[in-house]
């Protein structure tokens, strides 16, 4: 499925659920569509959990390189 198909879907999802539901429900759906997102590419391996939990320490970065 092509990116622009999927960015269709979404909008079309946000737009039922802001005319339906409300600002509430146009918010609810784009959060729990970027939760999806983050779990998907979870999923396929492109990120891994340990990129949302390490620290970016400036000092620790400069020793490792020494």
């Amino acid at each position: 499925m092509s990116m622009a198909v999927i960015g269709l879907a979404v909008g079309m999802a946000l737009g039922f659920a802001g005319w339906f539901g409300g600002f509430g429900a146009f918010l609810l759906v784009a959060a729990l569509g970027a939760v999806g997102f983050v779990a998907g590419k979870f999923l396929d391996g492109d990120i891994e959990p340990g990129e949302f939990f390490r620290t970016r320490d400036r000092d620790r970065d400069r020793d490792r390189r020494r």
